[in-house]
C-alpha cells in the first residue's frame, strides 16, 4: 500500500503543478489583455486632449486673441473687451 500511496501523492502533486501552471497563464493573459487596453485608452485620452487644445487655439484664433500671454490672465484685462462690445 505504501508504493500506491506514494504515486498517488505524484499524481497529486503533479495535478496541482499543472493547475497552478494553468492558472498562472490564464492570469498572465487576462494582465496582457488588460495593459493593452489601458494603454489603448490612456492613448486615446492623449488623443482627445489634443484634439482639445487645437479646439481652444482655434477659438483663441477666432476670437482674436492667439497672442494672449495664457488662459490665465489678469480679469481685467478679459473683461474690459467683453464690456465694449456688450454695449
Amino acid at each position: 500500500m505504501d508504493g500506491h500511496d506514494a504515486e498517488n501523492t505524484k499524481q497529486s502533486t503533479a495535478d496541482m503543478t499543472a493547475f497552478v501552471q494553468n492558472l498562472l497563464q490564464q492570469m498572465q493573459s487576462r494582465f496582457q489583455t488588460m495593459s493593452e487596453s489601458i494603454i489603448s485608452k490612456i492613448d486615446e485620452m492623449g488623443n482627445r486632449i489634443d484634439e482639445l487644445e487645437q479646439s481652444i487655439n482655434d477659438l483663441r484664433a477666432e476670437m482674436g486673441q492667439e497672442g494672449s500671454p495664457s488662459p490665465s490672465a489678469p480679469l481685467k484685462a478679459r473683461e474690459e473687451p467683453k464690456s465694449a462690445e456688450d454695449s
